[in-house]
């Protein structure tokens, strides 16, 4: 899979990048290493995202040059990175009709095999990591630039290492990085240790929901329209919020209610292992992996709570 795309990256010319709508560090640090790379050969590349590239990822190399409009024009073929289902990375392009083919490079389970190559590989630590497979199997000099989105996009998806997905190969491949001239600290220091006030307001708010079953093996918190309106908090800033009720002893799953809108929810699952928390989200035709997942879920609160936690209390009473 991996020569078929570099025969595709070698014929073609003009490539379109993108990746899912709130796009994490994973999504943004494997797009911006495949641009670097592409445009070190040469190539006419525009990175669309459907949304606008979260602040804390704002250092990494390129995300200036990301756009929130697809360009009036056609491309030979558009990477869709790290979105499970197509349908993630947006109507814009879904609905494109001026892109030649579409690459298909994904980690998650259940991925979707939508484009003329779908190079799919689950037990991948992170997307980055595939992208970080084409560009050396192709030979290319992995320059600091694309070292630092690969490691971004590698640290952030095995939560700094910390989750079952953190295999040889993540740590293999952050060594690389470091010795590409990566400072961990100076990463770390960027992604973990500059958090804007306003995100310890909203956190602070979203704690104060917390809530646990009666056998105290799922918890979870909620943030809602009028939390963000208080503090001047946008959606980005609850990156990573869902871990704190996974951090809880005896905890299996975490929920994050998060209001999108009025009446509709995106729903963040959890897991330590357990519980896949994939199949959950599956029911609300939703996905993800078997440690974390997501999907939308209409109605006020309470009812989405009580879907939730209906199917979650048969998921763990069998």
């Amino acid at each position: 899979m991996i020569k078929r795309i570099a025969e595709e990256i070698a014929a073609l010319n003009s490539f379109l990048i993108t990746t899912h709508e709130s796009p994490d560090g994973d999504a943004v640090g494997s797009s911006l290493a495949l641009a670097r790379y592409l445009t070190c050969l040469g190539k006419d590349v525009t990175v669309y995202l459907c949304d606008p590239v979260p602040d804390v990822y704002q250092f990494l190399p390129m995300a200036e040059r990301v756009v929130q409009e697809l360009p009036d024009r056609s491309f030979d073929a558009c990477f869709v990175l790290d979105v499970g289902e197509f349908r993630r990375a947006g109507k814009a392009i879904t609905d494109c009709r001026t892109i030649g083919k579409f690459i298909n490079i994904d980690h998650h389970l259940n991925c979707e095999d939508f484009g003329e190559i779908n190079y799919v590989d689950t037990t991948a630590c992170a997307t980055g990591a595939l992208v970080y497979r084409i560009i050396e199997a192709a030979g290319h000099e992995i320059d600091y630039d694309i070292a630092l989105c690969i490691y971004t996009a590698v640290i952030t998806d095995t939560g700094s290492f910390r989750y079952s997905n953190a295999n040889p190969e993540a740590f293999a491949i952050a060594a690389k990085m470091v010795e590409k001239g990566i400072n961990a600290w100076d990463v770390a220091e960027k992604l973990y240790e500059s958090q804007p006030q306003n995100r310890l307001q909203l956190l602070a708010m979203a704690l104060a929901t917390l809530s646990f079953s009666p056998f105290g093996d799922y918890a979870s918190i909620a943030v809602t329209l009028d939390m963000y309106q208080k503090c001047n908090a946008s959606a980005e800033l609850t990156d990573g919020f869902v871990n704190y009720p996974r951090s809880i002893k005896g905890v299996e799953v975490a929920i994050f209610f998060r209001e999108i809108r009025d009446g509709l929810f995106k729903v963040g699952f959890r897991s330590k292992g357990k519980v896949d928390v994939s199949a959950l989200a599956a029911a609300f035709s939703g996905g993800g992996h078997h440690n974390a997942a997501g999907c939308t879920i209409e109605g006020s609160l309470p009812a989405v709570k009580e879907k939730v936690f209906t199917l979650l209390e048969k998921s763990l009473r069998k």
